[in-house]
C-alpha cells in the first residue's frame, strides 16, 4: 500500500473512530434513560395490575354467588392466581421510602385472598349469612386496595419527580454537548484535511515550478521533494530525466563539435573529389602526399587521422586501377572495409556495419569495383537521409553450387518500378558515387563477366529496407 493511500486510510479511520465514539456514547445514554423510563413505567403498571386483579376477583366472586357453576368457579380461581402474581410483582417495588405503605398494601392483598377463601367455605356449607358477610368484607378490602394504589402512585410520582427534571436537564445538556462536538469534529476534520492536502499540493507545486524551469531551458536546477510517498518518487524520476536531458545536450554539443572538426580537417572526402583526383593529380604524387600526411599525423599523435588517411590512400589507389580488371573477393572485401572505415568516421554511431563472411569463399574472382557501388548506394539512400542512421549487413555465404553475397540495409527501401529499372539496366545514375559507376552499370558488368543473367536479385519494399543478393556459380571458378 503506498503512502498516499495510507494517508487517506488514516483520515478515514480517524473520522470513523470519532463518529463511532459519539454514536456509542449517545446510544449508551439513550439506552440508560430508556431503561429508567421502563423501570418507572413498570412500577406504575404493577400497581395498576393489583387494582385490576382485585376488582376482577370481586366481579368473579359476585358471579359465582349468583350462579354457582363450575365454570364461574374456575374463573374465580383464575382471578385469585392473577392477584397472587400481581402481589409478587408489587413486592419487588419495595424501597426505603415506601416500605411501610407497601407492607400494608400487601397485607390488604393477603386479607382479600383469605376473605375469598372463607366466602367459598361458607358458601359451600350453605351458610348464606356468613358468606354474604364475607363478600361484603371482600368488597371493602378491594376498595381499600384501590385507594392504597392511588396513594402509592402518588408517592411514586413524588419520588421520581426529581428524576424527570434531571432527565430534562440532561437532555438539554446533551443537545449542547452535541453542538460542541459537532463544532469540534468540524474543526478537526478541516485541520486534518488541510494538513493532508498540503502534503500533496506542496510537492506538486515544486514539480510545477521545476517543469517551468525546464521549459525555459534551465536544466541545472535540482529538484528536491522531502516526502516519503509517490510524489517524491515522481520528483526523483523527474530529476533523473532532467539529468539525462542535460547529459544528452552535452553529448550532442560534443558530437557537433567533433563533426565540425572533422569537416574542417577535410577527413570526409566527397565522391566528386575522387573523380577530380583521378583526372587532374598525378597518382604517385597523391599517394606520396597521403603517406606523408599519414606519417605526420601518426607522429603528432593523431592515430585515427593517420588510419583514415591510409584508408583513403588505399581506396583511391584501388579505384584508379583499370575498371575492367578482375580481382579476388578477398581484395573487394578489404577495400570495402576501408571504405566503411571512412564512412564510419563520417557518420560515427549513426552507421553500423555487420560482417558475416565465410573465409573459404574469398578466393573467387569478381569484377573490380563491384561491391563498393552497391554498399555506397545503401549508405547514400538508407543511412545518410535518416537522422538516427541505420545498419548495413554484409554477408558471404557458401552454398552447394553457388556462393551468395548479400548487402542489406534497414532504410526506406525502393519501389518495384525502381528495382525493375536497375535489373533491366535502364538507369545510368552515377550521382553521389565516388567510383562514377552506377548501380545498373554494376549489374551489366556482372552479367558480362559471368555470362549468365541471373547474377543479382533485389528484395525491397517501401519502408522495410533493401537486400541485394549476388550469385556466383562455383562451376568453372578458379582460385585467384
Amino acid at each position: 500500500m503506498n503512502s498516499i493511500q495510507k494517508k487517506i486510510l488514516t483520515l478515514t479511520t480517524v473520522v470513523l473512530v470519532i463518529m463511532s465514539v459519539i454514536w456509542v456514547a449517545l446510544t449508551y445514554y439513550n439506552h440508560k434513560t430508556q431503561n429508567q423510563y421502563n423501570e418507572i413505567l413498570q412500577r406504575y403498571l404493577s400497581l395498576n395490575e393489583v387494582t385490576s386483579a382485585s376488582q376482577q376477583l370481586i366481579t368473579d366472586l359476585n358471579n359465582y354467588m349468583l350462579k354457582p357453576t363450575s365454570e364461574n368457579l374456575d374463573l374465580l380461581e383464575h382471578s385469585k392466581e392473577e392477584l397472587i402474581g400481581a402481589k409478587l410483582d408489587v413486592d419487588t417495588l419495595r424501597n426505603p421510602e415506601n416500605h411501610f405503605t407497601l407492607s400494608n398494601y400487601i397485607n390488604l392483598i393477603d386479607s382479600l385472598q383469605e376473605t375469598t377463601d372463607r366466602f367459598l367455605l361458607y358458601y359451600s356449607e350453605k351458610d348464606t349469612e356468613a358468606s354474604t358477610k364475607e363478600f361484603t368484607e371482600a368488597m371493602n378490602i378491594s376498595n381499600y386496595i384501590s385507594e392504597m394504589t392511588l396513594t402509592l402512585l402518588d408517592k411514586e410520582l413524588k419520588t421520581h419527580d426529581k428524576f424527570y427534571r434531571s432527565i430534562i436537564e440532561r437532555s438539554g445538556e446533551v443537545i449542547k454537548l452535541g453542538m460542541w462536538l459537532l463544532l469540534l469534529i468540524t474543526f478537526v476534520l478541516i485541520f486534518i484535511t488541510y494538513w493532508f492536502s498540503l502534503g500533496i499540493t506542496r510537492p506538486v507545486l515544486k514539480l510545477t515550478q521545476a517543469a517551468n524551469e525546464l521549459s525555459n531551458g534551465k536544466f541545472d536546477v535540482e529538484i528536491k521533494v522531502e516526502t516519503n510517498d509517490e510524489i517524491a518518487f515522481l520528483a526523483r524520476t523527474f530529476d533523473r530525466m532532467r539529468n539525462n536531458i542535460n547529459n544528452l545536450i552535452s553529448e550532442i554539443k560534443n558530437k557537433a563539435q567533433l563533426e565540425r572538426e572533422l569537416q574542417e580537417n577535410k577527413i570526409l572526402l566527397q565522391e566528386s573529389q575522387f573523380r577530380s583526383l583521378q583526372s587532374q593529380i598525378n597518382p604517385h604524387f597523391l599517394f606520396n602526399t597521403l603517406n606523408t600526411l599519414s606519417k605526420k599525423a601518426y607522429l603528432e599523435g593523431s592515430e585515427e587521422t593517420s588510419d583514415l588517411l591510409v584508408s583513403v590512400a588505399g581506396l583511391l589507389r584501388y579505384n584508379l586501377k583499370q575498371i575492367d580488371r578482375s580481382v579476388t573477393l578477398y581484395e573487394e572485401v578489404a577495400v570495402l572495409k576501408q571504405y566503411m572505415d571512412i564512412q564510419k568516421a563520417r557518420f560515427t554511431e549513426r552507421l553500423k556495419l555487420i560482417l558475416e563472411v565465410d573465409e573459404d569463399c574469398l578466393f573467387v574472382r569478381i569484377p573490380a569495383l563491384t561491391l563498393q557501388p552497391i554498399i555506397e548506394n545503401a549508405v547514400i539512400h538508407a543511412i545518410e537521409p535518416r537522422e538516427e542512421g541505420g545498419t548495413i549487413w554484409f554477408r558471404v555465404k557458401d552454398g552447394e553450387d553457388m556462393i551468395t553475397i548479400e548487402i542489406e540495409d534497414d532504410g526506406k527501401g525502393m519501389d518495384q518500378e525502381k528495382i525493375q529499372q536497375i535489373l533491366e539496366e535502364n538507369t545510368m545514375e552515377t550521382e553521389g558515387h565516388s567510383t562514377g559507376i552506377g548501380f545498373s552499370n554494376v549489374v551489366k558488368r556482372l552479367r558480362l563477366f559471368y555470362g549468365y543473367d541471373h547474377v543479382i536479385d533485389i528484395f525491397s519494399d517501401k519502408g522495410n529496407g533493401t537486400k541485394v543478393a549476388l550469385y556466383i556459380r562455383k562451376e568453372g571458378v578458379k582460385k585467384g
